[in-house]
C-alpha cells in the first residue's frame, strides 16, 4: 500500500468524522485547494484507503431487532469459498469473517425477531453443505462503533 502523508492523515482524519463535509470546507481546514482535495481524495479511493462514503440505516428502523453473531464451522476450511458463495446470497447477513480459534467463520446478520433468527440459522444457514455446527451470540447492546483512528504515524516518513 502506498504511503501515507500528513495532508492525506488530516484529510482521512476530517472526512472519518464527517464524511459528507463539502470538499471546500475541507480544502479550507487544510489550507489547500478545493481541487487539491478532490485529488488527494480520488487518489485515496483508487489506492484503497477509502473504501466507501454513504449513509448507514438504522436496521431497527427497517423492522430488524436482533443483532446476531453467529459462528459457524465447516467440515473443511477448503469449503469456505463455496460456503461464502451460498451465504452471499442471505440478505440479513451483513458481515462474514473467515477466522482462528474456536469457529471457520465468523457472522453477523440482523433478524427482523427470534422467528427469523430460526429459520436463518436452521434453514437456510444450517442446510449449506459443508456446516457442520452453529453458534448464536445476539447483541443486546452497541456500545461502541467507530472508525480505526487516523494515527500520526501512519506511513509517514518524517
Amino acid at each position: 500500500m502506498e504511503k501515507i502523508d500528513k495532508l492525506d492523515k488530516k484529510i482521512l482524519g476530517i472526512l472519518s468524522q464527517n464524511a459528507r463535509m463539502p470538499f471546500k470546507d475541507v480544502a479550507a481546514k487544510c489550507g489547500v485547494s478545493r481541487a487539491a482535495i478532490h485529488q488527494r481524495v480520488q487518489h485515496l479511493v483508487e489506492n484503497g484507503v477509502i473504501t466507501g462514503s454513504g449513509y448507514y440505516i438504522n436496521p431497527k428502523s427497517l423492522g430488524y431487532t436482533t443483532c446476531t453473531y453467529v459462528g459457524l464451522n465447516l467440515e473443511r476450511g477448503s469449503m469456505y469459498k463455496e460456503v461464502v458463495a451460498r451465504l452471499n446470497t442471505i440478505p440479513e447477513i451483513i458481515e462474514c469473517h473467515f477466522t482462528t480459534g474456536p469457529y471457520t467463520m465468523l457472522l453477523k446478520l440482523y433478524a427482523k425477531d427470534n422467528e427469523q433468527l430460526m429459520d436463518l440459522l436452521n434453514n437456510q444457514m444450517q442446510s449449506i453443505p459443508g456446516v457442520v455446527s452453529t453458534e448464536t451470540l445476539i447483541s443486546l447492546e452497541q456500545s461502541i462503533k467507530r472508525e480505526i483512528p487516523v494515527a500520526k504515524d501512519l506511513g509517514e516518513d518524517d
